[in-house]
């Protein structure tokens, strides 16, 4: 088969906390003023990513997996998931806070969900002055005392508050509570999984005057209650080099900030690879074909190309593996 390098449609997500940046700065074809989250490349259930560009468009990634498997995936990835894609791909408009949250590591989401855990890596893409995530807890804390926080509503006084700016990255592995704050777009790099277990929502009702669900007792065992400083990634941003974020069992992910062209032989990668386009644009080839990328979108490349090719006069890509 003829594995270009692939687009896909954007999968739109409204959420109560959403806003308009995705259509404003990364120019998605949003119809809603609270437009929360773009899902670039997607193998979850009910909402499975479908090309938009050449002679396979409207094909679903799962056909593509099931034509193509090990050809797209990989061997070794295949060998560890088999036919589902393991990586989630999106852009992020916090209009409001979100949710604080945490996610079940693989043990604990098998066992209750049938799903892997959620680690997950965010890069962040624009930010208004004084914008903030939440980012684990201020201090160890005793789960009594966490307990305690929401029964007299005082969880925000626990929390880490970690100011940003664009290129901030940060990596979230499981059980570390968390939160994106208001007037923040970024890039979200997750494992598929879609278990959240939401602990506090500011007390916000949605549309119909009801307040959302949480996830009290289930997180209760899932969390880290530890202070780690294990969130924030010191990256090297070497232009015109490949430069390593985060290396995880789950996902690598590396920092491109090009101003010329860049050739790589990938013969040996037994992976696909994801690009995001974080800044300017480029032309990205395989041995089949090219495909333009611009701030905002995603391209797949498979597994079995022997060689990516990419050529810009400047360009930020976040390149994803497994």
């Amino acid at each position: 088969m003829n594995l270009y390098p692939f687009k896909f449609k954007p999968i739109l997500k409204e959420r109560l906390w959403g806003g308009t940046k995705l259509k404003d700065v990364l120019g998605k074809p949003i119809e809603s003023d609270i437009t929360g989250e773009s899902w670039e490349l997607s193998g979850v259930d009910g909402d499975i990513s479908e090309i938009s560009n050449g002679i396979l468009a409207g094909t679903s990634l799962q056909e593509l997996i099931q034509k193509e498997g090990q050809s797209l995936l990989g061997k070794s990835v295949v060998d560890r998931f088999g036919n589902d894609f393991p990586i989630l791909i999106k852009f992020i408009d916090a209009k409001q806070d979100l949710s604080i949250q945490l996610h079940p590591n693989d043990e604990l989401a098998k066992k209750r969900h049938n799903s892997f855990g959620k680690t997950e890596m965010w890069y962040v893409m624009d930010a208004d002055p004084g914008a903030k995530l939440i980012v684990g807890f201020d201090k160890s804390v005793e789960k009594e005392e966490y307990v305690k926080s929401l029964e007299e509503n005082t969880l925000l006084d626990l929390m880490n508050y970690e100011e940003v700016s664009e290129g901030d990255t940060f990596f979230i592995n499981t059980g570390k509570i968390h939160a994106i704050g208001a007037g923040v777009l970024l890039a979200e790099i997750q494992q598929t999984s879609d278990v959240t277990y939401r602990v506090f929502d500011f007390n916000r009702k949605d549309k119909n005057g009801n307040l959302r669900e949480l996830h009290t007792e289930l997180a209760l065992d899932a969390m880290d209650y530890s202070r780690k400083d294990d969130f924030k990634v010191d990256y090297p941003d070497t232009m015109d080099s490949i430069n390593t974020m985060v290396d995880c069992p789950y996902f690598k992910t590396n920092f491109l900030e090009l101003s010329t062209d860049m050739h790589q032989d990938i013969s040996s990668r037994d992976s696909f690879t994801i690009y995001m386009c974080v800044g300017g644009e480029a032309e990205i080839g395989n041995d089949w074909g090219s495909a333009r990328i611009k701030k905002g979108e995603t391209i797949l490349v498979a597994a079995s190309s022997s060689r990516v090719e990419i050529n810009t006069q400047g360009v930020k890509l976040l390149e994803v593996t497994i």
